[in-house]
C-alpha cells in the first residue's frame, strides 16, 4: 500500500506469498509431530467457510473500517502474553471434548473470516486463542495455527485469483522469501521451543498493532 497498491490488490498479492509461506511452515510442523490432525479435521472446514465469507465481504467494503478494533485486540494479546509468565510454556493439552470442539470451531469460522477479510496479526490470534482453548505450548499451538492460516490464505488465495487481484510480477519473488524465511524461522522454532517463540510473538503483536496506530493517527498529525 506504501508504494500505491490498491487495496484488493494489496490482499490478494499478500495472500499469494503468505500461502507459499504458511504452507512451508505447515509441511515442517507438521513432520516434526506439532500437528493435530484430529482437531484440525474438524476446524479446517469452519476456516474455510470463514475465509470464503471474508473474502466475500472485502471485496464490497473497505477493510480499513476494522483497524481500530484490531488495534485494540492486538495489543491486548501482546500485554497479556508479555505478563503471563506462564502461558504457552508447557504443553497442558489433555485431549478434546465436545465443549472445546465447538468453542474452536466458531473460533476458526471468525480466524478465517478476519484472515479473508482484511488479516493483520491474525497468526497471533489464532495462536493465542488455541492456547486458551486447548492448552497447548507455543510451539503446538504454533503449528496447529499455521495449518489454519495456510487453509485461509488459500481460501482467499483461490478466490482473489479468480477476481484478477494479484500482481505477480512482485508476488513471486515475495513468495520465494517468504519460503525461504518460514523454512529457516521454523526450524528455530522446532529447535528453541517456546522460549524463542514467545518474545517473537509478544514483539510482533505488538509491532503490528504500534504500525497500525502510526496509520491511525498520521492522518491527524
Amino acid at each position: 500500500m506504501v508504494v500505491g497498491f490498491q487495496t484488493h490488490f494489496t490482499l490478494g498479492t499478500n495472500k499469494f506469498s503468505s500461502t507459499c509461506g504458511t504452507l512451508v511452515s505447515t509441511w515442517n510442523f507438521a513432520k516434526s509431530g506439532k500437528v493435530d490432525k484430529n482437531i484440525l479435521k474438524v476446524l479446517l472446514p469452519f476456516t474455510f467457510l470463514g475465509a470464503a465469507a471474508g473474502v466475500a465481504t472485502v471485496l464490497h467494503i473497505n477493510s480499513s473500517v476494522l483497524k481500530p478494533i484490531i488495534l485494540i485486540l492486538l495489543m491486548g494479546v501482546g500485554v497479556y502474553s508479555f505478563f503471563s509468565k506462564s502461558m504457552g510454556q508447557e504443553d497442558n493439552f489433555e485431549g478434546t471434548t465436545k465443549k472445546t470442539l465447538i468453542i474452536g470451531s466458531i473460533f476458526a469460522f471468525f480466524m478465517g473470516f478476519y484472515d479473508g477479510f482484511f488479516g493483520p496479526g491474525v497468526g497471533s490470534f489464532i495462536i493465542f486463542g488455541l492456547i486458551k482453548i486447548y492448552g497447548f505450548d507455543f510451539v503446538r499451538a504454533s503449528g496447529n495455527a499455521k495449518a489454519m492460516n495456510f487453509t485461509s490464505n488459500l481460501t482467499a488465495l483461490l478466490l482473489f485469483a479468480i477476481k484478477g487481484k494479484i500482481w505477480y510480477l512482485m508476488g513471486i519473488p515475495m513468495s520465494l522469501c517468504m519460503m525461504l524465511g518460514a523454512r529457516v524461522g521454523t526450524k528455530f522454532a522446532l529447535k528453541k521451543g517456546a522460549k524463542l517463540i514467545k518474545p517473537i510473538f509478544v514483539t510482533m503483536s505488538l509491532g503490528v498493532a504500534l504500525k497500525m496506530l502510526y496509520e491511525v493517527v498520521r492522518p491527524l498529525i
